[in-house]
């Protein structure tokens, strides 16, 4: 409600002919956009490393893809933090690197750079253990 306030008084009361409409409509579309928003990130689809079921009843292959994916949290870990952050946003969000670029505030020029620089690092890193 706090936003759909907030949209409200950026538009000026004296502009706006049925306030209670503007603001019921205000709110339904926050809602839509964080849904979306949401959705678009994957929030509601996170679940810790131990929850995850594997598929399969093969436990070697399902040990296997366990360890995997503790190589590849750890090879995230080692990027720097705003490289993390762009090759997350990239290939996990599914943000453009021109979404990215307006966010961090960096050219999308630097954005390729970072995605560069994490893609290499984390070859190297994981293909010390395959």
């Amino acid at each position: 409600m706090q936003h759909a306030f907030v949209r409200l008084a950026e538009r000026g009361a004296g502009t706006i002919h049925a306030p209670r409409a503007y603001l019921g409509q205000a709110v339904k579309n926050l809602v839509r956009d964080r849904y979306r928003s949401a959705a678009r990130r994957g929030e509601n689809d996170h679940h810790s490393l131990d929850e995850v079921e594997l598929a399969g009843s093969d436990q070697s292959a399902c040990l296997e893809a366990r360890d995997r994916l503790r190589r590849i949290e750890r090879a995230l870990e080692k990027l720097k933090p705003l490289t993390r952050q762009i090759f997350l946003a990239s290939r996990v969000d599914g943000y453009s690197y021109a979404e990215i670029a307006a966010e961090t505030g960096l050219s999308v020029k630097s954005v390729e750079k970072q995605m560069s620089r994490a893609l290499k690092l984390l070859a190297r890193d994981l293909r010390g253990h395959d």
